[in-house]
């Protein structure tokens, strides 16, 4: 079964970022259209939810592959700075057990300080402002 599959997928494009992103929002759109009932709203985000899941399965389906590609390439580049955060988000939390990180009070420069060497001088390295914090 699965050597089908993978035959019946050769030359089509696939899943991407774009397709999975796709396919959540068209989910989060039916569960939030089943909450508001039967009304005209409900109804609306019902077909809006199933066009978004369909139109991702179009796509991973699709044998056009440069123009998928090129759709998730623009996708990409408008949620650069929102993964970007996101991703610099999680690599800090990761970071909090080992390092304090703190913001320089004249450049907003963040400083990445390691904990337990008590209270330190902080010299920033972009500005060069000193202030004394505690690690």
């Amino acid at each position: 079964m699965k050597e089908r599959i993978m035959r019946f997928m050769q030359g089509r494009y696939g899943v991407d970022p774009f397709s999975k992103f796709l396919l959540v929002a068209g989910l989060v759109v039916v569960f939030l259209s089943a909450a508001l009932g039967n009304r005209g709203i409900g109804t609306v985000f019902y077909l809006i939810g199933w066009i978004l899941i369909i139109y991702c399965y179009f796509r991973m389906f699709s044998r056009n592959v440069s123009k998928r590609y090129a759709e998730n390439q623009a996708f990409l580049a408008k949620t650069y700075k929102i993964r970007t955060f996101f991703q610099k988000q999680k690599n800090i939390w990761k970071q909090r057990r080992v390092y304090h990180i703190y913001t320089c009070p004249g450049c907003k420069q963040k400083i990445r300080i390691p904990r337990g060497k008590g209270k330190i001088e902080i010299r920033c390295p972009k500005c060069g402002t000193t202030f004394i914090k505690k690690s």
